[in-house]
């Protein structure tokens, strides 16, 4: 996750910042003090955000890698038709997004009234489409919540994203309306 940060044209005038790193294999908030001076305050417990992102298209069958291929299914979905949850560990900070993939899985067979038991079947036009613009709310809101409740909790007024997951439109845009509404450069 550092070679996330230190490939990040993070300057030394914005530290004190908080750095959400978000990929395929790490979904941490970093609080970077000073150079050579780091505290991870959060840190993935399973499913990072990006491995979420893949395991959810495969089961909507919609390809690797799976974070541009579930924002680009979004675009055309409703993120509120499907009620997925919005993890959390306890009272850390930390990620896990394995559970949620379970209930993507469980809503989908729920749709399609199978057991428990059974695979679902992949979905295909709105539904899946609800689907992805659902599981990726679910996403971006638990990485923006406990992002800016790092932010507050360090005192910090500068924040940074690194890693493939940065690259999410909605996760870009929740942070720079939340960023903005409490004046975070």
């Amino acid at each position: 996750n550092f070679a996330h940060i230190c490939g990040d044209p993070l300057t030394c005038d914005a530290l004190p910042a908080i750095c959400l790193v978000v990929s395929g294999g790490h979904s941490d908030i970093v609080f970077l003090r000073r150079p050579g001076d780091y505290e991870v305050l959060a840190a993935t417990v399973d499913d990072a955000a990006g491995e979420a992102f893949d395991k959810a298209a495969r089961v909507l069958g919609l390809g690797y890698p799976g974070g541009p291929a579930i924002s680009k299914a979004a675009e055309a979905g409703d993120s509120v038709a499907y009620t997925l949850p919005r993890p959390r560990v306890g009272e850390t900070l930390d990620f896990s997004f394995s559970g949620l993939k379970t209930a993507l899985i469980r809503q989908l067979q729920q749709i399609q009234g199978l057991p428990l038991s059974e695979q679902p079947g992949e979905p295909t036009g709105q539904m899946q489409a609800d689907l992805a613009a659902s599981f990726q709310c679910a996403v971006v809101e638990t990485l923006v919540r406990n992002t800016m409740q790092a932010v507050a909790a360090a005192g910090v007024s500068d924040l940074a994203i690194a890693g493939g997951v940065a690259a999410n439109r909605l996760l870009r845009e929740r942070l720079a309306e939340e960023c903005a509404a409490a004046g975070i450069a």
